[in-house]
């Protein structure tokens, strides 16, 4: 299963997501993933060629595959991704499937605010999530 987590959290958020996964030391299967997050993070990457091994319900793998259309240094709001996949009532549950997002930046959930420009929340954090948005030229610090 595929997971990124959010900086200065151990282990223990992982296994909220995945609670019978058994953790493995694969240096070599992670790199590529570890390089194409770091490029990205020194403003060298812009979108991610990854492949992902993530599953969720089929509401959050809609929400998940309409992040992966937001560009890189745009943002959409909660409402917007709602009507993008035809469910304009469901804000509340686009939230909590962003908030199930297992794949930080490479589904780039931290592109969602709300629909009156806050940064609304993010399981990284908020200071995360800004510090994303403003490399990407998507918002001023």
């Amino acid at each position: 299963m595929s997971f990124v987590g959010s900086r200065d959290q151990g282990l223990e958020e992982i296994r909220q997501f995945y609670s019978g996964a058994k953790l493995v030391d694969a240096e070599q299967m992670v790199n590529k993933y570890a390089n194409q997050i770091g490029e990205y993070l020194e403003g060298e990457r812009q979108e991610f060629t990854l492949k992902l091994d993530v599953s969720g319900t089929k509401f959050q793998e809609s929400v998940w595959e309409q992040l992966k259309k937001i560009p890189y240094g745009k943002t959409n709001s909660y409402t917007e991704i709602a009507q993008a996949i035809g469910n304009p009532k469901a804000v509340r549950a686009v939230g909590s499937a962003i908030g199930k997002n297992p794949v930080l930046i490479v589904v780039p959930c931290h592109r969602v605010i709300t629909k009156d420009q806050q940064l609304g929340n993010y399981r990284g954090g908020l200071a995360m999530k800004r510090e994303l948005l403003t490399l990407e030229g998507a918002i001023d610090q």
